[in-house]
């Protein structure tokens, strides 16, 4: 076969934890799309999360499989089934899972070798594939899970440490050369920004960006138009090529599609549907927290108070189980009977992007992970920043200050397990400010410019539509040079 219609085959191998495998299996699906063949490596219980969309892609033609491995919990000391990054809640947990998927090297290779893919696509936070993809003479595309934004923050933040130039965790600091003046202050910062004694994490961040620096490239989540300056600004702070290809998430055309993201949902997706059909468009506010950010049970009282007092119809998606039996601490004395029909709780795993898509949903309450923040922009929706934990701080600047399609809750400690403390009144504010009023439709205006301009990058012609055609030939063209150098 000619070797420029050879079909080309890409490994993809995200992080273990659900906010890098949904965006993932996206992606994915975008280069399946252009007819390259995909095997997506992961372990027992995560393939298990995402087997019917796999499945669903066959049907239409795609090809695309999943290769398991098995992941070393015993031998690191984790309980077994904690394949999941989410399900590692110490810190002691959080060291032995990052030290149990260093130890995938070895089935890895042996899968390299196996299938020889044309390419390797891996997280970022997985730093020695980049090693192994040397040994095989195949490029190594990493995968970020960050915007341009926050990841050019992060290395201006390593490289001229203006976090230790102030004389407490209140004091603000702007971080230098930056295309944008932002202040930031060190409570904001993750912590092994401010640790002094070098952690498993910290020695494992320096590995990240070195690898960073000797890969092919990397690929993005985002889309030009959304961040220019800073997509201009990471390729000359590391000098790599970087080609911008999302938002993935619009690859899910279908109700079906967008219902079936993830985990299965912890509603009927027709009863949610059905309430969401009974609202007025813009008038419903959507608060989720995503997979990772905790809050404790006085904290989930306030939002409830705040929710109530803002007089907004709301869903509210909880990490809780229906307490059938007895009183729920969590919840003021008569909340679900005094909201009825005016506020949806859902417990557990929610249809995030479908319900985010419906006309009715007119404000999102997110806590700032890149994906939620990304679909938000995408659904073109005004949203309230309550950052947590990684570097959902950066992405509050990015959504409130360069956007400015955001209003702020006043979160103000970095947090690794538990979410800063937030009282009902700032709450009520925050979803009043960007629900209702003139400030409410200026910024619904420009989340609106921005979600259709999200939709035209990855049309046919659009930048990302064809950063990702661009990316398809250059990864061909380095097959046929390196078939060409080994004849």
């Amino acid at each position: 076969m000619d070797s420029e219609k050879r079909q080309l085959h890409l490994f993809f191998f995200p992080f273990l934890a659900s906010g890098h495998l949904i965006p993932a299996i996206d992606m994915a699906k975008q280069f399946a799309l252009r007819g390259l063949k995909i095997s997506i490596i992961t372990t027992p219980m995560n393939a298990s999360l995402f087997s019917k969309t796999i499945e669903k892609s066959k049907t239409m033609g795609l090809d695309m499989n999943v290769l398991v491995i098995e992941f070393p919990c015993v031998e690191v000391g984790l309980p077994i089934g904690c394949e999941s990054y989410q399900l590692a809640t110490s810190l002691d947990l959080r060291t032995k899972f990052f030290q149990a998927t260093a130890m995938l090297e070895q089935p890895l290779e042996k899968l390299i070798q196996e299938y020889a893919p044309d390419c390797l696509v891996a997280s970022t936070l997985f730093p020695w594939t980049t090693g192994v993809a040397k040994k095989f003479a195949i490029p190594r595309l990493i995968l970020h899970s960050m915007s341009f934004f926050s990841t050019c923050t992060a290395e201006c933040l390593r490289l001229y440490e203006p976090h230790k130039k102030v004389s407490s965790d209140t004091e603000p600091f702007i971080i230098p050369n930056f295309p944008d003046e932002i202040k930031m202050t060190r409570g904001q910062l993750p912590d092994f920004y401010t640790q002094n004694v070098q952690t498993y994490v910290t020695k494992m961040y320096e590995q990240v960006l070195e690898a960073e620096l000797t890969s092919f490239g990397a690929v993005f989540n985002s889309f030009y138009a959304l961040e220019p300056a800073y997509a201009n600004f990471y390729k000359k702070l590391h000098g790599r090529k970087a080609w911008q290809i999302g938002p993935v998430s619009l690859c899910n055309q279908d109700t079906e599609d967008k219902a079936q993201r993830g985990k299965e949902a912890s509603i009927d997706f027709h009863e949610c549907f059905e309430w969401l059909n009974s609202k007025k468009p813009d008038s419903v506010v959507y608060v989720c927290f995503g997979s990772m950010a905790n809050f404790n049970d006085s904290q989930l009282k306030e939002i409830a108070i705040g929710l109530e007092a803002s007089e907004q119809q709301f869903i509210w998606v909880v990490k809780k189980e229906k307490n059938d039996g007895g009183k729920e601490e969590w919840l003021p004395d008569g909340f679900e009977q005094r909201v009825r029909g005016k506020g949806l709780i859902i417990r557990g795993w929610a249809p995030q992007m479908m319900i985010l898509d419906h006309e009715a949903v007119g404000g999102f309450v997110t806590h700032c992970g890149w994906n939620s923040t990304l679909e938000g922009v995408s659904a073109g929706l005004p949203m309230v920043t309550w950052p947590v934990s990684a570097e959902q701080f950066f992405n509050e600047k990015f959504v409130t200050q360069i956007l400015r399609i955001g209003v702020a809750v006043g979160a103000q400690q970095w947090a690794r397990f538990v979410g800063d403390s937030i009282k009902s009144e700032a709450i009520e504010k925050a979803v009043i400010r960007i629900m209702v009023g003139v400030e409410a439709e200026e910024i619904r205006s420009r989340a609106r410019e921005l979600g259709k301009k999200a939709k035209k990058a990855v049309e046919e012609g659009g930048s990302s539509y064809s950063d990702l055609n661009s990316l398809i030939e250059e990864l061909r063209s380095h097959g046929i040079a390196g078939a060409a150098s080994k004849n």
